[in-house]
């Protein structure tokens, strides 16, 4: 009878020291949740211009200056591809917005459908259905625009350049006309093909986008906020109630 007595407070103890260890885990992954839905999540939908091609380094493209410049701030997911076309990202998109639920998404795309001198009305058509997509997971986009070198004749590039104007304008969408204002018709920035930028190129070309993405994300920020306070205190109410529960019995 005295073991029996001895040892049920013991296990009471265990048993207060188990919830509050649980409580106090619980809280601090509350508040991990907290931190990470409060972090936006930016997805780069491009081709080998957001893709670092030809770069020894490929943390001189743009889009690493734009994580590191972001400083954790938010998280930058680059799905862009050397070689891809208007049609392979809208073909990818779907599973990247499932598995990434990006706040904002960049597209930068079309280059490709240009140069190889595809209609730009299914370019046209392809982003579109991007921009529709994004916006119906709930994403905020901004468009990137490209132009095409001259020689493929003045009513193609007009025709290829409007898509950009005349999507952003339907769509309501900060647009940076010409992703490579300022680089691409000089050639010390210009790799040797004359198509891609050279890494001392790169931070322009951040340069070239960031004031247009500065807004969105601070939009993003604001609208994102009120809902991750939320989440973190209807999380931390249900941390309580568990215990309170647990005591009861």
């Amino acid at each position: 009878m005295s073991v029996t007595l001895l040892r049920q407070p013991r296990r009471g103890l265990a048993r207060r020291l188990g919830v509050g260890i649980g409580l106090t885990t619980l809280l601090v992954t509350t508040a991990a949740l907290a931190d990470d839905t409060e972090r936006l999540t930016l997805l780069m939908m491009g081709d080998s211009l957001s893709a670092a091609y030809g770069l020894e380094q490929p943390e001189d493209g743009w889009v690493s200056l734009l994580n590191k410049r972001l400083d954790g701030e938010a998280r930058v997911v680059n799905a862009s591809i050397s070689g891809e076309t208007s049609a392979g990202g809208a073909t990818r998109l779907p599973e990247l917005l499932r598995q990434h639920s990006p706040d904002i998404v960049l597209l930068e795309l079309g280059a490709n459908d240009g140069l190889r001198g595809l209609a730009p009305s299914q370019m046209r058509q392809n982003l579109e259905s991007m921009i529709k997509q994004s916006q119906a997971s709930g994403a905020r986009v901004v468009m990137l625009g490209i132009d095409i070198p001259p020689n493929y004749g003045d009513a193609y590039r007009t025709a290829f350049t409007n898509v950009y104007d005349s999507l952003a304008k339907r769509y309501d969408l900060p647009l940076v006309p010409f992703l490579l204002e300022g680089v691409a018709l000089d050639k010390t920035l210009m790799q040797d093909d004359g198509l891609h930028p050279t890494a001392k190129a790169q931070p322009m070309i951040l340069d070239n986008v960031w004031p247009t993405l500065v807004p969105l994300i601070e939009q993003a920020t604001a609208g994102s906020g009120d809902n991750a306070h939320k989440q973190a205190s209807d999380q931390a109410k249900a941390a309580h109630a568990k215990p309170a529960m647990a005591d009861q019995g």
